[in-house]
């Protein structure tokens, strides 16, 4: 595979310039402007899992930042594997420090995304409207079914985290379709929620983590 091979997805690159997607590229701010202010919400706080997925997250604006300005395949896989490395570190601090679960068990849960994904594909794959965003709707779901896992307060956050992303998924989705009528696309709103999505989901984290009967063993590292 030529890892330098240029990539073009979205509605707003014409060609292979390194500003062709303007608003694809400075949306990305919003990763690290979500990270800067989970950081001072964690400020003095022990919650070093939650300092690694704001670490992840501004990883995320970086690597996406890379992809909408080189469009490149080695640039594509430093905009998705800090996506994935995300789901699989807030899946274990969940379910280690809201749902209480033993380490094994957490590790368990996390990878029990991978089945997860994998049954779902093939039912979501004849789904016409989402397109090259299919593989992030097992990924609505996986919150949808945290929603329901998880206690009260951190149910109704990650409610509002399913709603996010669902607004989220439809603007990726959009984006190609609707090519004609808005020149730039719908991808930049992508970023701006989940920007918001991503930072919320740290929030969701840390008040449930102070919450949790296992706060105290949780500020303790």
């Amino acid at each position: 595979m030529d890892w330098t091979a240029t990539v073009d997805v979205y509605c707003e690159r014409l060609d292979a310039g390194f500003w062709a997607e303007p608003l694809n590229a400075v949306t990305n701010l919003s990763f690290l402007v979500a990270a800067g202010v989970m950081a001072w919400r964690l400020r003095g706080s022990g919650l070093v899992k939650a300092w690694l997925l704001v670490a992840i997250l501004t990883a995320i604006g970086v690597g996406s930042f890379l992809f909408h300005t080189f469009a490149t395949r080695w640039a594509g896989l430093a905009d998705t594997l800090p996506i994935a490395l995300f789901l699989f570190a807030h899946t274990y601090a969940t379910a280690r420090d809201i749902l209480g679960l033993a380490r094994w068990k957490a590790v368990a849960v996390m990878f029990g995304f991978i089945p997860f994904a994998a049954l779902l594909y093939p039912v979501l794959d004849l789904l016409p409207f989402f397109g090259s965003s299919i593989a992030y709707v097992p990924v609505l779901l996986w919150i949808g079914l945290f929603a329901f896992l998880t206690p009260r307060r951190a149910s109704r956050n990650f409610g509002v985290a399913f709603v996010i992303l669902a607004l989220s998924l439809t603007a990726r989705s959009l984006d190609e379709p609707l090519c004609a009528s808005i020149p730039f696309g719908t991808h930049f709103l992508w970023h701006i929620l989940n920007g918001v999505l991503l930072g919320w989901l740290i929030e969701t984290y840390r008040r449930g983590a102070i919450q949790a009967p296992l706060a105290k063993a949780v500020l303790g590292g």
